[in-house]
């Protein structure tokens, strides 16, 4: 169990574990990109970490020592969003009872993590760009400007270049957004990472459940190569401290009913069946992007004419190399 912390505690930055290629690079650039105080724009997956590497830069840079005020734009209504991001002043609206201070105020001097930025309205997108290019916005429902001194770290699961085609997102915006970003690999591009981090999060979650644990199944661990881990991370920890809580003996393992996707590795002779189930995919996802004339999202777009979430289908189309723009109507 020491030596195991040992070898974990060598792989970490900040809260972030591995020791992965992909990782390295990542790591490469927040340690360049932090002491900086240029706008960053994390892209990834949803549960990769993102919140994470945000922490990390606020953390290596002069503002560590000030606020790091994080917003998730998904969760927040749009018809709330601006009053959560730059405050209120009393009576200008139902409920505004009292002035109040935005998120971009509380940060002042500090960071701003705004996580699914590319779920922002487009009127709230039009303030965003204003505070990136002066560095002032007015409260809702004010008329005084209030100038604030904040650095922005922006994350999104999305493809916001088609978000850009699409016109769901201004591309001026994009630009400010994108002047350094960082991609974080999903835990399937990173599989070797996958020991370091199971170890790490046995160790967290027995002490949290007063649990001593002292091996891995290898099994499960063969289990957890395997699978591809669609909720990356996330699913991760998930399933670790499902396993740590129900766990009656000193040995980690988990039951192989939890992980339903799981794919052992492929012997050879069933690699053509695999190769030919990728094809019947890629050509169902091309036609129904030919079908929607190269739109994803919409009520007309190929999700919601094969009935997936957007995400899901985003993924595959990186995944099988599809080239989408090919299929826009001139």
């Amino acid at each position: 169990m020491a030596l195991r912390e040992d070898i974990v505690r060598s792989s970490m930055f900040e809260e972030i574990v591995g020791s992965s290629e992909p990782l390295r690079q990542v790591l490469v650039q927040v340690s360049k990109v932090a002491p900086t105080d240029s706008t960053v724009l994390v892209l990834g997956e949803t549960g990769t970490g993102k919140e994470l590497i945000a922490r990390a830069i606020h953390n290596r840079s002069k503002r560590s020592n000030r606020a790091f005020i994080r917003v998730n734009c998904a969760a927040i209504p749009s018809s709330l969003i601006a009053s959560e991001l730059f405050g209120h002043e009393r009576g200008s609206f139902t409920g505004a009872t009292q002035r109040r201070l935005g998120r971009f105020e509380s940060a002042d001097g500090g960071t701003i993590f705004l996580d699914e930025v590319g779920d922002l309205p487009p009127e709230t997108q039009v303030a965003l760009l204003r505070v990136l290019q002066e560095r002032e916005f007015e409260r809702v429902g004010g008329s005084q400007t209030v100038s604030v001194d904040v650095r922005v770290i922006a994350a999104t699961n999305r493809d916001l270049t088609s978000a850009v085609v699409e016109g769901t997102f201004r591309q001026d915006l994009f630009y400010r957004l994108n002047v350094l970003p960082i991609r974080l690999p999903a835990l399937r591009e990173r599989i070797t990472d996958i020991s370091l981090l199971v170890g790490y999060l046995i160790d967290r979650y027995a002490q949290k459940a007063g649990k001593k644990i002292r091996n891995i199944d290898k099994k499960t661990m063969e289990l957890f190569h395997a699978y591809d881990w669609p909720g990356n991370i996330r699913e991760l920890q998930n399933v670790v401290e499902r396993a740590v809580i129900l766990s009656e003996g000193e040995t980690f393992f988990v039951d192989e009913s939890w992980l339903a996707r799981a794919t052992p590795k492929l012997a050879a002779a069933s690699v053509p069946l695999v190769t030919d189930l990728a094809e019947r995919e890629k050509a169902t996802i091309e036609n129904a992007l030919r079908e929607a004339e190269g739109l994803v999202s919409g009520p007309t777009g190929a999700a919601a004419k094969l009935g997936v979430p957007r995400q899901t289908l985003e993924s595959k189309i990186r995944r099988l190399g599809i080239k989408r723009h090919s299929f826009k109507t001139s």
